[in-house]
This record gives structure tokens, sequence and C-alpha cells, in this order.
């Protein structure tokens, strides 16, 4: 069915339902499994200013990202061919790179739930995703 299913993954609720389902998917074809958490320094522009988060934020925030892959790594131990890694960028665009890049025939990914206007006016990581990818990507709600 599958050969490479790429699993973004953020720790939220709905991306741990979204490792779930890969992880069965993986199972049934014996699929390589790839989940992904992107790190994304975000950074406020303020009319030509740019400002960025203290340096003990970053720490921080590197230490989480740290952590979630290190959970997601528990969640996939013992499945063949399973890996976790931490990205760095845009988190759309990082998850589409990184599913070219490994040639992965399928992309899970959680939603936000976001619709109407909010979609409209901030986009959504699953959103850009579902709209630019070249493979079958999976949305779970």
């Amino acid at each position: 069915m599958f050969t490479s299913i790429l699993v973004a993954y953020d720790g939220s609720e709905l991306s741990q339902r979204a490792l779930a389902k890969a992880k069965e998917l993986a199972g049934e074809s014996n699929a390589k499994l790839e989940v992904v958490h992107v790190l994304h320094h975000p950074v406020v522009v303020i009319g030509e200013a740019v400002v960025s988060p203290p340096r003990s934020y970053e720490e921080e925030y590197i230490q989480h990202a740290q952590a979630l892959i290190d959970q997601a790594n528990r969640e996939i131990a013992g499945l063949p061919n399973a890996k976790a890694s931490l990205l760095q960028g845009q988190p759309a665009d990082s998850v589409l790179d990184y599913a070219g890049e490994i040639g992965a025939d399928l992309i899970v990914i959680g939603s936000r739930g976001l619709s109407g206007l909010n979609e409209w006016v901030l986009g959504s990581v699953s959103h850009h995703v579902v709209q630019h990818a070249r493979t079958p990507v999976l949305v779970i709600k």
C-alpha cells in the first residue's frame, strides 16, 4: 500500500492522533515511518524592525522541541524502519521539502480546525500542506 509515510508531529492531541494513524498504516504495509517536528523561531515584524525573542526563550523552545522528538521516539519504539527528526524552518514548507527528500508516498498531519475568516487570514500548516503536496495527504481531525 505505502512504502514511506511522513507524519508531522507537534505534541498536540491532533498530532498524537495523526501519529497513531500513521503507525497503524505503517504496520499494515510495512512502510518506513518518519516523524518530524519543525522548530520555527518566531519573530515579530513591526514596521521595518524585526524583533526576536530573548535567548532564554529560544533555549526553552529548543528544549521543548527536543522533548517532543524524544516523546515521538518513545511512541515509535519497536517499529522497524521508524525514526523521528527535528527540522528547522517554516513548518509547512519544511514538511513538504522533507517529504520530497525521503520520497514519502503519504503525509499524515493533524488539522487545527480553523475555518472561515480565521483560515483565510491566518492559513494553517495542514491547509498549506494539502494545497501544495505532490503526494496524498491524510488530515486527521
